[in-house]
């Protein structure tokens, strides 16, 4: 058995990464987090010093450490304290263990920022993120990249639009399910500003499997990863897919918005760790409205 211990396994992400890595019949997953319910052990990454997050790390005893805890909303320095901060406690404490810890950091999509319409975004894609949450997280990748160039054993994850059962109300796809379904009750339209662009949304039950995959690999996975559909699916597309399913009606804002794109560029995953996305897009806006399992 290889022990795992996984941070953040409350969050939207975390319980879909913990069902898919205790399903596994080759791991053994320990918790640390803030939150009793969903931690094994107690460990708030932003505030605690290194060398008690080395004496997790050291009771836990794992093989691995993923790390899907993060801040995804907030002033810019919640952000900076829950995506920068905590990656370098992380990293200063795995440092101090006696043996190498594997390391699988999720970053996410946004750190890419705006690329042009119609371009594949590869893992070679200049990162150049448009707001303070890509700004944050592209560092906190960037902390686990400069790590690998020392010799940790380290694979950041890059993931890109997730949705699926339990999907949160702070990402387009969660804000534009909740409109829906606030409409559906009322009867009338769902206000859901302007749906110019294109994302690529990627199960995140294919998002645990890209987990597992990367964890289990026999041999390290190169430093950095994109996790997607490979799709780039219009945001109207998306928005009469769930008011269809939720049956209700979308409204969408009047004059121009920017048109922006996303499609990630899968050769590098599917080639390393033999993952592809096995969820279509109807399949998670079907099952968006469901209990997230933990």
């Amino acid at each position: 058995m290889v022990r795992c211990l996984l941070l953040g396994a409350s969050g939207f992400l975390g319980r879909h990464v913990y069902a898919a890595l205790r399903a596994h019949p080759h791991l053994d997953v320990v918790t640390a987090g803030r939150r009793a319910a969903h931690a094994d052990l107690w460990l708030d990454l932003a505030t605690t010093a290194p060398a008690q997050v080395a004496e997790v790390l050291r009771v836990a005893a794992p093989a691995v450490v993923v790390n899907c805890a993060g801040a995804t909303a907030g002033e810019p320095a919640a952000l900076v304290a829950g995506n920068v901060l905590t990656v370098a406690a992380l990293l200063d404490a795995a440092g101090r263990l006696p043996y190498p810890v594997r390391l699988v950091h999720l970053g996410c999509a946004a750190e890419y920022g705006a690329v042009p319409v119609g371009v594949p975004v590869a893992e070679s894609t200049p990162a150049r993120p448009v707001d303070a949450y890509g700004v944050t997280k592209l560092a906190g990748t960037d902390l686990v990249l400069a790590a690998r160039r020392r010799g940790v054993p380290a694979v950041v994850l890059r993931v890109f639009d997730p949705l699926g059962p339990g999907t949160p109300a702070g990402g387009v796809a969660g804000r534009i399910a909740a409109a829906v379904t606030a409409a559906a009750r009322t009867g009338g339209p769902a206000p859901v500003g302007r749906l110019d662009g294109y994302r690529d949304f990627v199960d995140v039950r294919d998002v645990a499997a890209a987990v597992v995959a990367a964890t289990t690999a026999r041999e390290l996975p190169p430093p950095l990863l994109n996790v997607g559909s490979g799709r780039a699916t219009a945001l109207r597309t998306l928005a009469a897919a769930m008011s269809a399913r939720a049956g209700g009606t979308v409204q969408e804002s009047a004059g121009p918005g920017p048109v922006t794109s996303q499609r990630a560029d899968l050769t590098a995953v599917t080639a390393v760790l033999g993952w592809r996305p096995a969820f279509e897009l109807a399949d998670s806006v079907r099952d968006m409205w469901q209990a997230v399992p933990v």
